[in-house]
């Protein structure tokens, strides 16, 4: 008579056996693949590309123009050409405001000034001229200049009064728009600004130094 473990212990085993051939089967065979090298144009590409976190602007932020404005307007830079020497630059703030209130170009004005007087505020020239823009006064070497009987310059500032940058530089300004105004043209404006005598040689002059620092 067979004894019970006779039979239980084949049993098992093969059950076990039919386990292990079960697994291995549904698990298929473990295939290994290796990675193709890169190419020398993906070697240099990064393989994640993170972009900067920008601040994000507050709600009640008030949106800035001043990047779009001119500089006259906003004062953070100067409108004079930089190729004008500093001599004439130094002046900015004033030829600005004075190109703004008199409806000039910056530039045109330092052309004036860089042929006048260097930019040097204590020009004085041989007819008597005084300042940066040199500009004819009232007193002085002026004085002996008359027209119909009649000081020529009788109604402009003084000497004193010319000599301050500020105030010539404004003066000079006005007198340009003014010539502009009523002679139609620059070129003809410069003209009449220029010394006498010397045809529109001066007014050349200027606007080639116009031209070529702008």
């Amino acid at each position: 008579m067979l004894k019970v473990q006779d039979i239980f212990v084949p049993v098992v085993l093969f059950c076990v056996g039919l386990l292990v051939v079960a697994t291995s089967l549904l698990s298929g065979p473990q295939v290994v693949v290796e990675a193709a090298p890169l190419s020398p144009m993906e070697q240099t590409v990064p393989a994640v590309l993170v972009q900067p976190t920008l601040p994000q602007p507050s709600p009640n932020a008030a949106v800035s123009t001043a990047a779009a404005a001119p500089a006259a307007v906003t004062g953070s830079g100067c409108a004079v050409s930089s190729a004008y020497p500093e001599s004439v630059r130094q002046w900015c703030d004033w030829i600005e405001q004075s190109a703004v209130e008199y409806s000039l170009d910056a530039n045109l004005i330092a052309a004036v000034m860089l042929q006048e007087s260097g930019g040097d505020p204590n020009a004085y020239s041989r007819s008597g001229a005084v300042g940066l823009m040199q500009v004819m006064p009232r007193d002085g070497l002026a004085a002996s200049f008359m027209c119909n009987g009649q000081p020529c310059f009788a109604a402009r500032p003084t000497m004193s009064e010319l000599y301050d940058p500020e105030f010539n530089i404004a003066y000079g300004a006005r007198m340009l728009s003014g010539l502009i105004g009523r002679r139609g043209s620059v070129r003809e404006a410069l003209f009449s600004y220029g010394p006498i005598g010397i045809g529109y040689d001066y007014a050349d002059i200027v606007l080639r130094i116009y031209a070529t620092y702008r």
